[in-house]
């Protein structure tokens, strides 16, 4: 059997990679999660994408998660009554909260943001475009930012503004990330991403809405502004999951800053106990390209080593001209850094005190199978708390967490060296547990006999938060 990807894979959907032919060899490449990406598409569209998705996840025998990813407070300047003007440095330019949308010129623009004239004062840097132009603010007269050009450029319509060093007060959850937020739950999307989250309030008012909804999807919570690294570890406390949305965040706190930053999110993340996705122009090049650059190989490896559960793609995969191949290559860069030894060896809460039973069960059973010829770890789960915890330590063993949940099978496909499988715990006699999820992982072409493998459950089947069972067994044995 061929060593598995342990750090997975989630690829953004959009026209290059919704027919069925196509996503079936994103599948066979490594695909592990979609992303549907709220700010483009219509509900109908995400719809067809996600039953496309499933249907095809089902023939090819994977769960597949599903990621929907809000699209949160966009602060754009508007539009230009003339097409695209060209800044220069040393030029005014004003941004009015109160011009008409469709009236922008070589001297000034409208804004969708109303409350930006609030935020900002004499000698802030805001930055359009994705950093590409930067204006310093000369003075604030009501409506009106007064700018003077640092940084000029081609500027076009509906281009994004952020201010150097963050401090915008826009919520995080728009009126209409409120509306898709009620889309996604329906869709039945297993995790919600919510954009520029400040504090854990942010994270906990997502929560609330989607239970409201009637829902329990995930949240991830995206790394994208000063504020939330300020407030780093109280937002990951709170949320399911955190990405490292680099693209804005670069933005906020400066290109320079993003790897060092990155490095501290992943640890972080980890040390919570939390899964967590790195993001961004991961593989940029190959929009067009069927091969990627030296340092975009570059990039995909250092999230790997640094603990990273899962890498993404956005454009590449939702408007590339080579959606599988890129997933292609991306799985063959991880399965190379996954075979560094920094990459399988652990010293996660080794100096620890654990407050549950299942935790400490989990924790022993990583470091068992790290000191023993193990074959693979078997957990069976109800929530796949379990699956979670053995997941943050580092290691080159598989972890196969079975479930009779398809919510709890399909929210593991996130977590690092976890993979999914279908067993209902519920259908066989207490004393055949053990042997018929051997046997299942046998019918998988996973194990064969004299395999050693660890598996853990709880002493009562069907219970949440109750493994309580490590149990070292060897296929073809009584068990």
């Amino acid at each position: 059997m061929s060593r598995l990807k342990r750090t997975k894979i989630i690829a953004t959907l959009g026209p290059a990679s919704e027919k069925p032919d196509i996503f079936k060899k994103m599948l066979a490449a490594g695909l592990d999660i979609i992303r549907l990406n709220f700010s483009h598409g219509t509900p109908e569209e995400h719809g067809q994408r996600i039953n496309m998705a499933r249907e095809q996840a089902v023939s090819f025998g994977k769960e597949v998660a599903v990621l929907a990813d809000l699209q949160g407070p966009k602060i754009r300047i508007a539009r230009f009554k003339q097409g695209p003007i060209e800044l220069k440095p040393g030029d005014e330019f004003v941004l009015d909260a109160n011009l008409d949308k469709n009236a922008g010129d070589q001297h000034g623009v409208g804004i969708d943001y109303k409350e930006l004239p609030q935020d900002v004062a004499p000698g802030d840097v805001l930055l359009l475009d994705d950093g590409r132009l930067e204006l310093q603010v000369d003075n604030v007269t009501g409506s009106k930012i007064t700018c003077r050009v640092k940084v000029g450029g081609h500027l076009s319509n509906n281009k994004g503004i952020n201010r150097l060093g963050g401090g915008l007060s826009a919520k995080a959850l728009t009126p209409k990330d409120k509306t898709d937020l009620v889309t996604a739950v329906k869709l039945g999307a297993d995790y919600i991403a919510i954009s520029f989250p400040r504090d854990a309030d942010d994270v906990h008012e997502a929560r609330e809405l989607v239970k409201a909804a009637g829902g329990n999807a995930g949240i991830i919570a995206k790394i994208e502004r000063t504020e939330a690294i300020n407030n780093l570890d109280e937002i990951i406390k709170a949320s399911d999951g955190v990405m490292v949305a680099r693209g804005d965040l670069g933005v906020e706190i400066g290109d320079a800053e993003i790897p060092g930053v990155q490095k501290h999110i992943i640890h972080q993340a980890r040390s919570f106990d939390r899964p967590v996705i790195t993001a961004t122009q991961m593989m940029e090049s190959m929009i067009h390209s069927p091969i990627p650059t030296r340092a975009e190989v570059s990039d995909v490896a250092n999230a790997v080593l640094d603990g990273t559960d899962a890498v993404m793609l956005s454009a590449e995969s939702a408007v590339g001209d080579f959606p599988d191949k890129v997933i292609e290559a991306m799985s063959r860069i991880c399965l190379g850094a996954e075979k560094q030894r920094i990459a399988v060896r652990s010293k996660h809460r080794m100096d620890m005190q654990f407050e549950r039973v299942d935790e400490a069960v989990a924790m022993a059973t990583m470091y068992t199978a790290n000191h023993l010829n193990i074959k693979a770890i078997i957990a069976l789960t109800e929530s796949g708390s379990t699956p979670l915890w053995m997941s943050r330590i580092r290691s080159g063993i598989p972890i196969y967490a079975l479930s009779r949940h398809v919510a709890t099978r399909r929210r593991v496909t996130l977590y690092r060296g976890v993979y999914p499988i279908d067993f209902d715990v519920m259908k066989c006699k207490h004393d055949e547990v053990n042997s018929k999820a051997i046997a299942e992982l046998e019918a998988h072409g996973i194990l064969e006999d004299g395999d050693l493998v660890i598996l853990t459950k709880g002493d009562v089947d069907g219970v949440h938060g109750g493994s309580n069972v490590m149990k070292i067994l060897r296929v073809g044995r009584v068990l």
